[in-house]
């Protein structure tokens, strides 16, 4: 699992210290962590049917608890590995919940929607994330895939990513063979090369293009 997924589930499932006199962690807990982890392998993978049922299981256990915090955890989820892949769009299921999400939670969507935040914001993100929000030149340094690429992703997103930024994020998601991802950088670096006038790399990357898009 990976150092996002572990966090953030972490968050989720609130497992009470000590050892003996701790309870069983309730079924719903369980459940939710499988599912989430099951949707975003099946996101990275590029398969949108067993995401999209994952996810809703995920959701569905999570709505039972009926605490709106815990699903705002599980939204950002969600939305940090579609940041991962270069889809863009609101996270919208936590913005609905945002009021009740506590500082860290709203800090982190800020930093996904690639928004500008200060100093005092930064510090109540993960560790990478943080590292990665002062110098872009950190992202691939940071161990964990799935984090390195989030953080390609949002610096993307906020204007901050440099050249290096987009062969660090395509590098990554092709080393851990994530289709979707993988294929959302390599379109982006084609266009920019073909932006650049350098028709020779263009082509290179569309021959990695074909590959990934012929995968199936």
């Amino acid at each position: 699992m990976t150092v996002l997924l572990r966090i953030t589930l972490a968050a989720l499932v609130l497992l009470l210290a000590g050892c003996g006199n701790a309870p069983p962690v309730p079924d719903w807990q369980i459940n939710a962590h499988d599912a989430a982890e099951r949707a975003v392998q099946a996101w990275l993978s590029g398969d949108d049917r067993v995401a999209y049922n994952e996810w809703q299981r995920a959701f569905d256990q999570a709505a039972r608890t009926g605490r709106p915090e815990v699903v705002a955890r599980l939204a950002l989820l969600q939305c940090a590995a579609e940041v991962a892949s270069l889809r863009w769009q609101e996270c919208t299921r936590f913005e609905a919940l945002r009021a009740d999400a506590d500082a860290p939670e709203r800090a982190y969507a800020d930093y996904l929607a690639g928004r500008r935040m200060d100093g005092a914001q930064a510090a109540l993100l993960p560790a990478a994330q943080r590292v990665a929000a002062r110098d872009v030149g950190a992202i691939a340094a940071i161990e964990d895939p799935l984090s390195r690429l989030v953080a390609a992703g949002a610096a993307l997103r906020a204007g901050r990513a440099d050249a290096k930024t987009p062969v660090v994020a395509t590098d990554t998601a092709s080393g851990q063979g994530w289709r979707r991802p993988l294929l959302a950088w390599l379109l982006l670096r084609e266009r920019q090369a073909r932006a650049a006038g350098d028709e020779a790399q263009a082509q290179a990357l569309q021959r990695r293009i074909d590959i990934v898009q012929g995968a199936r």
